[in-house]
């Protein structure tokens, strides 16, 4: 199964409308949550280059963007195939 991990920030509906995807997909995740700032964040940014919205996905660290790069990702058929890695 693939390593899934999303960034996220508490009261975020991006956030939330992602890791609703990834639920219906019956994908496990990882979820960092980086509201409070400090290394996470600059993890994140780091790893996103230079990204600093949220979310943040990643699968199998492969960056795949925020929400709508998810959602999108999902519609192209793409999302899947990753998923079942």
């Amino acid at each position: 199964m693939a390593k899934i991990e999303i960034y996220t920030k508490a009261y975020c509906p991006y956030c939330t409308r992602a890791k609703a995807l990834l639920d219906s997909k019956q994908a496990s995740y990882t979820e960092h949550d980086i509201t409070m700032g400090g290394q996470l964040r600059t993890e994140m940014i780091d790893r996103a280059q230079g990204r600093s919205t949220v979310p943040q996905v990643f699968i199998d660290g492969r960056h795949i963007g925020g929400s709508d790069d998810l959602a999108a990702l999902d519609r192209a058929g793409g999302l899947d195939p990753l998923l079942a890695q």
